[in-house]
């Protein structure tokens, strides 16, 4: 079953953000739209390469109304030492979800239950709270954040303007398509 257009399930987790231990459910992602990032572990080797490459298009998710939220199932210590101890992870602006009851990670599906550890899962969620995005890496294949970028922005224009769909590598100003029988079997 896809989880595409279903509602985020409900959680109550600790991050870590700008220093600070805080508190995050699924009632404060509701009201905005949201990217949860899911990686396996801290004191890694592809995740950090992932978290830093989010890390500096955060500013333009945020120029969006995006809220970002990094999650593994480390603890929210974990994630304190590892900014303390990689500069690459020191850099991150975003919250760091610590999931160790691996409970949010059930939720989207992306729990590697023999080895308590996430999928690389990435979900874009809508103000309602509904899954827009879903997609899921195998352990060995990093994300790239600039490709998320464009899938917000997609999902944020087809949200705002109903009839209209993104084609194949669609960017922001370019042109979409209003689905009609006129267009059947002509692109």
């Amino acid at each position: 079953m896809s989880l595409i257009n279903t509602e985020i399930k409900p959680f109550k987790a600790t991050a870590f953000h700008n220093g600070k231990f805080v508190d995050v459910t699924e009632a404060d992602v509701k009201g905005k739209w949201s990217v949860f990032f899911f990686y396996p572990a801290d004191f890694t080797f592809v995740c950090p390469t992932e978290l830093g490459d989010m890390a500096d298009l955060y500013p333009e998710f945020q120029k969006l109304g995006v809220e970002v939220y990094s999650v593994s199932t480390d603890t929210h210590f974990v994630h304190k030492a590892w900014a303390d101890a990689s500069d690459t992870i020191k850099k991150i602006n975003y919250p760091m979800i610590g999931d160790p009851t691996g409970t949010i990670s059930r939720n989207f599906d992306v729990m590697i239950e023999e080895a308590g550890l996430a999928l690389r899962g990435t979900f874009v969620v809508n103000p309602e709270g509904q899954i827009k995005v879903a997609e899921i890496h195998d352990l060995g294949i990093g994300r790239d954040a600039s490709e998320l970028l464009r899938k917000v922005k997609a999902a944020q224009y087809v949200a705002s303007h109903p009839g209209e769909v993104c084609p194949a590598k669609w960017t922001e100003g370019a042109e979409t398509l209003k689905p009609s029988l006129d267009l059947v079997g002509k692109i």
